[in-house]
């Protein structure tokens, strides 16, 4: 999304965060879902599948991760400001879910 109509929505940047941190607890969710998987499997063909997707979507988590530290969207060492920025995405979300009723 370009600038001018991030501004002309009023979200400046914050469409970034947003997307990032959907794109983070994806991720989490899927690697949560593949280890179960995993543990639930008895064939070593679909086994062997299972553990390098895992291991794809936990390279896939560092590297957004590391995008989002590297951004400020991301404070793992300091969780008051890791509130402070949960709380303003949520906020964004909220508006913008409010915007396109």
């Amino acid at each position: 999304m370009n600038n001018v109509f991030k501004n002309l929505m009023g979200m400046g940047g914050m469409t970034d965060k947003v997307i990032a941190t959907d794109f983070l607890i994806s991720t989490k969710a899927g690697i949560r879902n593949l280890a179960f998987a995993l543990t639930e499997t008895t064939t070593p063909e679909v086994r062997t599948v299972l553990r390098e997707e895992l291991r794809n979507a936990i390279k896939t988590h560092e590297t957004i991760t590391n995008y989002m530290i590297e951004k400020g969207i991301y404070h793992p060492s300091n969780l008051t400001e890791q509130l402070n920025v949960d709380l303003t995405i949520t906020d964004t979300a909220l508006n913008l879910a409010q915007t396109n009723q």
